[in-house]
């Protein structure tokens, strides 16, 4: 689909050039006539899905005769839980701004607002600039909820009963869900890495290289853009932290119930020993055992038996096994 902002009234698709009232392009999943559409309007490359989704940094930060192609991951648009990564692209000159996305993004819909509200953002540097800005709030928001996800898991953790003794199932079923949630957590904050970097890098990158492209007046929003990175990443540093230290506390908690799991094993296998064996020898068929004149052997032997399985159990008691 492709959408343009302070477009002309007028149809534009069969004119030679793009109309001057014409400042943002975005491509959102575009199809090819679309953006060879664009290619033949501004005589500019649109880049591929495939481009844009390359990791080096030669590939995503591109300057080539006065016209940048940029391109960073983002966070699609919806709940943070089923959020993902999708690559985004930039095409920037000093007249126009060249957008391809392939998913909705709540900080494209933002700015698509801003525009048709506010008539003072009029130039594509200013658009672009509003388009970092509103991912990074997007990101800030991301990393609010995960902060927020991330308490309860740890409350649960360590603010309830792990161990049920009477039901371990219910403690293993906790526990794997727990490690459930910590695992979603962990994706979740390499997603909003990925992406606040990107926009970082984009950022810097624009800064730098853009001295002749970007008037004076945005560089100080630029620079603001990258501090606001760099404290979104030492937050996420801190909630990763967090999160490597739950993921090792609920370990240590399985662990533990393994061991307990072991210990009781251990007991009963030692406590079966010796009624087993006293059980053994009284069951041989010899003709000359005395036991078997006994009047009260039976019993005796009964009580042998149970204080064979009792007096373990006391030992081990004593010793605080369980």
């Amino acid at each position: 689909m492709l959408t343009t902002y302070r477009e002309t009234k007028d149809e534009f698709r069969d004119q030679a050039t793009l109309p001057d009232t014409i400042i943002w392009l975005d491509l959102l999943d575009p199809k090819e006539d679309e953006r060879l559409l664009v290619e033949r309007l501004t005589r500019i490359r649109v880049p591929s899905k495939e481009a844009l989704s390359e990791i080096e940094a030669s590939s995503r930060l591109i300057s080539e005769h006065g016209v940048l192609y940029l391109s960073t991951p983002a966070v699609s648009k919806g709940e943070v839980e089923n959020t993902d990564l999708s690559p985004v692209g930039f095409v920037l000159t000093q007249r126009l701004l060249v957008t391809v996305r392939y998913t909705e993004l709540a900080s494209f819909d933002s700015v698509a607002e801003q525009v048709r509200a506010d008539d003072t953002l009029d130039s594509s540097i200013g658009i672009f600039a509003a388009l970092l800005e509103a991912m990074i709030d997007r990101g800030a928001d991301v990393l609010e909820h995960l902060g927020s996800m991330i308490d309860k898991v740890s409350k649960s953790v360590f603010r309830g009963n792990q161990s049920s003794p009477t039901h371990p199932s219910r403690s293993t079923a906790r526990l794997r869900q727990i490690l459930t949630d910590i695992g979603v957590s962990g994706d979740h904050l390499a997603q909003a890495r990925d992406a606040l970097l990107g926009v970082g890098r984009l950022a810097t990158f624009v800064g730098e290289s853009g001295q002749d492209l970007i008037p004076q007046t945005f560089h100080g929003r630029f620079e603001a853009i990258s501090k606001d990175v760099t404290s979104l990443s030492d937050y996420e540093t801190h909630l990763s932290d967090k999160v490597q230290f739950l993921l090792d506390a609920v370990l240590g908690y399985i662990s533990i119930d393994q061991n307990d799991l072991f210990k009781v094993l251990t007991i009963v296998s030692v406590v079966g020993v010796p009624p087993t064996l006293l059980a053994g020898i009284w069951g041989m068929n010899f003709k000359n055992m005395p036991e078997l004149s006994w009047t009260w052997g039976y019993p005796l032997s009964w009580l042998a038996i149970v204080l064979s399985a009792i007096l373990p159990l006391i030992w081990f008691k004593r010793r605080g096994w369980f």
